[in-house]
């Protein structure tokens, strides 16, 4: 690995660890989808699973934590805090698609420092620290340099069924895919979506309502690999529900004017 800090070799033990669980666990769905209490109660058992194996490696630090499934954790010290999402793309898991991420951010003083996500399944690690770049596995990564909004490629997500605002955000969609030719993809992992921003494989990202957990490392990936992200709220990336974008340089006007 290409950086060396205590905290990143914490949180890459620690994905290295819970890792092991989740392809364990991914191997077993297929079984389950055959049987009558199908696989979402065994989902949510590993999910919990993963976290906990991520809490017990980084707790070692005393830092506090802020969990997709537990919430806040106080530690000894409140100013140094681990952000986790355990499985980010369950629905991704449940079906048996291999296309889910461990996350896990460091922060300080409320700014995201470093952040790991892992897919275990194609064994690609994509990570960041504050100065010191992006990476997939030992390759240093940068976002696209395409220029022409027409022809970017574009990835999003939601809205959840429940939402409030799900007739907006399925009309933002309408509005941008006839904009560019259709080229827009949802792949279910919000973490991953934001890696593959930082690594160049797509031009841009928009979701709308997300939680801190699902972004927060990958907000550092694609800062550092050269890339812009912002909350159209308005407001910083950890308060509340955000909506976000995030895009390389040259594209980027133009993704967030539609919104």
């Amino acid at each position: 690995m290409k950086i060396k800090s205590s905290q990143f070799n914490l949180m890459y033990k620690a994905c290295l660890k819970a890792s092991k669980v989740i392809i364990r666990d991914f191997g077993e769905i297929e079984k389950l989808q055959v049987s009558e209490k199908g696989p979402g109660d065994f989902v949510t058992a590993s999910d919990r699973r993963v976290e906990k194996i991520l809490i017990e490696e980084l707790e070692k630090s005393n830092y506090s934590f802020l969990t997709e499934e537990t919430g806040k954790i106080e530690g000894k010290n409140n100013e140094k805090r681990w952000i986790i999402d355990p499985i980010d793309g369950t629905f991704n898991f449940l079906n048996g698609l291999p296309h889910f991420a461990i996350s896990i951010a460091y922060e300080e003083k409320a700014e995201v420092i470093s952040g790991i996500i892992f897919d275990p399944i194609k064994n690609e690690m994509y990570y960041a620290e504050k100065g010191n770049g992006a990476y997939l596995n030992n390759s240093r990564i940068r976002v696209s340099n395409k220029s022409d909004f027409k022809s970017a490629c574009l990835v999003t997500g939601g809205p959840k069924f429940t939402s409030k605002n799900r007739k907006k955000i399925l009309d933002e969609y309408t509005k941008i895919s006839m904009e560019v030719r259709a080229h827009i993809r949802k792949s279910g992992s919000a973490a991953l979506d934001l890696a593959y921003v930082a690594a160049g494989k797509y031009d841009g990202y928009w979701q709308r309502e997300l939680n801190y957990w699902d972004i927060a490392a990958g907000a550092i990936i694609v800062k550092e690999s050269g890339g812009f992200i912002e909350n159209l709220t308005g407001e910083s990336l950890g308060e509340g529900k955000i909506d976000l974008v995030a895009s390389n340089s040259k594209i980027h006007k133009k993704l967030t004017d539609f919104l």
